[in-house]
């Protein structure tokens, strides 16, 4: 019997994370900020998320949005947040650093591995952005890493489903792979049986309106117009129908 495909699902916020639990969801990605591909949440919202859920949790590690190379502060401030991680009940950590050149910092990214162990290590989507997906494959490897979420370099893992079918066959099971990448419910079957990957990471947000009463449609305090009075939400029902699509 094959084995069920494992969903992971990104969330910034407590109301996501038991909306993908309660929907079969077998471990969350914890970040804030996804208007800037993520960034690590705080301390408090771990820690409800953590009391709120019995799935895995893991918890990127990325002190800004922008690039993957890192100052010596910043990277002091990765090494810092893995340790909250670990004491405030996180299962894994999702992770990346690159060179200036688009390699993989083995150096660095190695220390960060060796600091959060016993816990489950993800490299991010920097693997993406890489100068080359196959030499970074071998350097992620390496260095140990669990798994490699990727999509093939492009920007929607469907466009790039070749790329990751070939990474799986080159990783030998070295590593496991795991397919992200703009995934949803009418094309996740097919990206799995084209890739051969046993882990998908999905988004699966829905835009939800503000209860808010009274709304200042003057002013905008962030980047993007109009987002004080709009969420962004996993339903519950969404992650349902996409474990329902995947298991046929």
């Amino acid at each position: 019997m094959t084995e069920p495909v494992l969903i992971e699902v990104c969330v910034d916020s407590v109301a996501s994370a038991v909306a993908a639990e309660r929907g079969g969801a077998q471990r969350i990605e914890l970040c804030s900020d996804l208007l800037e591909g993520g960034i690590t949440p705080s301390v408090g919202l771990l820690g409800v998320v953590r009391s709120k859920v019995s799935i895995p949790v893991h918890v990127i590690i990325r002190p800004r949005g922008g690039d993957f190379w890192y100052s010596e502060a910043e990277f002091d401030s990765m090494k810092r947040d893995i340790e909250v991680a670990k004491s405030e009940g996180a299962n894994g950590v999702v992770l990346g650093i690159l060179e200036r050149e688009g390699t993989v910092d083995v150096r660095r990214t190695r220390q960060l591995v060796e600091r959060a162990r016993p816990l489950s290590v993800t490299f991010h989507r920097a693997f993406d952005m890489s100068s080359d997906l196959f030499r970074a494959l071998n350097d992620v490897c390496a260095i140990g890493v669990d798994r490699l979420l990727t999509s093939g370099g492009e920007q929607e893992c469907l466009h790039g489903v070749e790329t990751v079918a070939r990474l799986v066959k080159d990783a030998r099971g070295r590593i496991s792979i795991m397919a992200g990448g703009r995934i949803g419910i009418d094309n996740a079957s097919t990206i799995i049986e084209r890739t051969g990957v046993t882990e998908i990471h999905v988004g699966l947000a829905t835009p939800v309106k503000s209860a808010m009463l009274h709304q200042n449609s003057r002013l905008s305090l962030g980047k993007v117009q109009g987002r004080e009075f709009e969420q962004s939400e996993v339903l519950e029902e969404n992650v349902r129908r996409l474990r329902q699509a995947v298991a046929h």
